[in-house]
C-alpha cells in the first residue's frame, strides 16, 4: 500500500509495519556464484553495485541516509555509509548510528530460543502448553478472518508447538496483517506488540499495548487461531510470544536473558528495546514516504523509542547500530563462535539457520513459498536472514561466510525497492567479480 497523506484513513499500522517483512532475505542466493578465491577476498571490488544504490538513495532525496555493512567470514565489515541521521542536519550516519530494526528482531528471539533448546530446558516439537497451559484449549476460526463467534470456530486438530511459533505456522495471527473482527479483538485486550510513533497519525491505531509480556500472553490465549497449527505459513505475533517462553523457561525477564545470552557476550553495545538518553545522539530519524517525499514520521528528537515500551516486542522491538547486527552476523557466519569466544554450538547455529518448517505445510502463495524458514528468517540455501519496516534488510550465508545489511529508515518499506532488491545487488557484484 502505498503511503497516501497523514490525515486520510489509508495510513494504517497495517500498512506502515507490514511492508517491511516482505524481505525475501537471501532470495538469490540458492544461485550463489561463490568460488573458493572469492570467499578468500575481503571485499568484492568495493562492492560498486552496493555502493551506487547507498549513493544514488541519498543523493535522489529518497532517504535521508543508508548504510550497507559487507563482510566475509569473522573479518570486519566494510561499512558502506551515506547522509545524515536527521534531514535538515549536519550529523552523517555511520555504522554506529541507531536504526529501528523492526522484524529484524525476530531472527534474534529465534536464536535465543535455540539457545534453550541447547541447553535442554527446550525441544522443537514440545507443546507450548506444557510451559504455558493456557494454550492447551484455544480455539481456532472455521473461516480464515472470518467472526470470532462460536458459529466460525472449532477446538485445536493438535498443540501448538516451539517449531510452530518459531516458523510463523502456529496459527496465531496478526494485527497487521489480519482482516475482520479478530483486528478489533487485538486492539481491545491491548495485543499491541510493535510501536510507531509519538506523533497521533490519523488512520493508525492508537491502542494501548498490555503491560508486560505474561499479560502479552495471557491475553493473546483468550483470541482464536486464524489457522490450525502445523497448516500453513501465516505471518504473526509468534515471536513475540516467544519472548515470553523465554521468560517462563529461563526464569530471566525476557531483555535480561537476551543480554546475558547474546548482547554481552557479542558485544552488541548499541542494542536496546529503548535508546538511552545518552544515546540519542545517534539515533536516526524515521520517515513516512508520501509522493516519493520523505515527511518526518518519528523524528529523533522525540522518538517512541526513547521511551519505555509497554513490554519487550520480540517481533519488532529493537533498535540497533550497522556495526551491532553485523556482530550477531559474524556470530553466525561463525557458526557459534565471534572472535575467538564461542556463544553457541555450531549445532544450534545450523539449526537455526535451517529449515524447520512442519512437514506438508502449505507456503504457496505466501511471502516464503517455494523457499524454508527457520528461527524467526527465511532460508534459501544456506542463506538466512529477514527484514525489518523500515527499510532495513540483512542476511549471512552460513557456508560461503558473507555477511550482507542494509539500514535505511522509510515506510512503509514498499514505497522503494531497495529492499528486496538488495540480495540481488549483493549477487551482481559477485558475479561481476567471477567475471559471470
Amino acid at each position: 500500500m502505498a503511503f497516501r497523506t497523514f490525515d486520510q484513513p489509508q495510513v494504517s499500522r497495517r500498512s506502515l509495519l507490514r511492508g517491511g517483512i516482505l524481505l525475501g532475505a537471501g532470495t538469490a542466493m540458492a544461485g550463489l556464484p561463490l568460488g573458493r578465491e572469492l570467499l578468500a577476498r575481503d571485499t568484492v571490488a568495493s562492492w560498486p553495485g552496493v555502493r551506487a544504490t547507498v549513493e544514488s538513495y541519498v543523493a535522489e532525496g529518497k532517504v535521508a541516509n543508508m548504510v550497507a555493512t559487507m563482510g566475509w567470514g569473522q573479518n570486519a565489515p566494510e561499512v558502506i555509509a551515506k547522509g545524515v541521521l536527521t534531514l535538515g542536519r549536519n550529523a552523517p550516519a555511520d555504522g554506529d548510528s541507531l536504526y529501528r530494526i523492526y522484524s529484524m528482531t525476530k531472527p534474534i528471539t529465534g536464536v535465543a530460543t535455540l539457545m534453550l533448546i541447547e541447553d535442554g530446558e527446550l525441544t522443537l516439537d514440545q507443546p507450548l502448553a506444557d510451559i504455558l497451559p493456557a494454550y492447551a484449549e484455544m480455539m481456532v476460526q472455521k473461516e480464515y478472518d472470518g467472526g470470532i463467534g462460536e458459529d466460525n470456530l472449532e477446538p485445536l486438530a493438535r498443540p501448538i508447538t516451539i517449531r510452530h511459533l518459531l516458523t510463523h505456522t502456529a496459527g496465531l495471527g496478526y494485527g497487521i496483517i489480519q482482516k475482520g473482527p479478530i483486528v478489533k479483538a487485538y486492539e481491545e485486550a491491548g495485543l499491541v506488540p510493535g510501536q510507531v510513533s509519538r506523533v497521533p497519525i490519523p488512520g493508525l491505531s492508537r491502542a494501548k499495548p498490555v503491560g508486560s509480556l505474561e499479560a502479552f500472553a495471557d491475553g493473546l490465549a483468550k483470541v482464536p487461531l486464524v489457522l490450525q497449527p502445523g497448516t500453513k505459513w501465516s505471518y504473526s505475533v509468534s515471536l513475540d510470544l516467544l519472548g515470553r517462553v523465554i521468560e517462563a523457561v529461563s526464569g530471566q525477564p525476557f531483555d535480561a536473558f537476551l543480554q546475558e545470552r547474546l548482547f554481552g557476550p557479542l558485544g552488541m553495545t548499541s542494542t536496546w528495546f529503548r535508546v538511552p538518553e545518552s544515546e540519542k545522539g545517534r539515533l536516526t530519524s524515521n520517515y513516512g514516504i508520501l509522493n516519493g517525499m520523505p515527511l518526518p514520521l518519528d523524528p529523533a528528537d522525540s522518538s517512541i523509542y526513547l521511551d519505555e515500551p509497554a513490554f519487550p516486542f520480540g517481533g519488532a522491538g529493537l533498535v540497533s547500530s550497522p556495526n551491532d547486527y553485523d556482530r550477531f552476523q559474524r556470530m553466525l557466519v561463525g557458526k557459534g563462535v565471534l572472535d575467538g569466544t564461542r556463544v553457541m554450538a555450531e549445532a544450534t547455529v545450523r539449526l537455526a539457520a535451517s529449515n524447520l518448517l512442519p512437514d506438508g505445510v502449505e507456503t504457496k502463495g505466501t511471502w516464503v513459498g517455494g523457499e524454508g524458514f527457520g528461527a524467526g528468517g527465511r532460508v534459501t540455501g544456506s542463506a538466512f536472514g529477514w527484514g525489518g519496516a523500515a527499510g532495513t534488510a540483512a542476511f549471512a550465508d552460513i557456508e560461503s561466510g558473507l555477511r550482507a545489511a542494509l539500514f535505511t529508515q522509510y515506510m512503509p518499506s514498499e514505497a522503494y525497492p531497495i529492499q528486496r532488491s538488495f540480495p540481488e545487488i549483493v549477487l551482481k557484484d559477485l558475479a561481476a567479480m567471477k567475471g559471470l
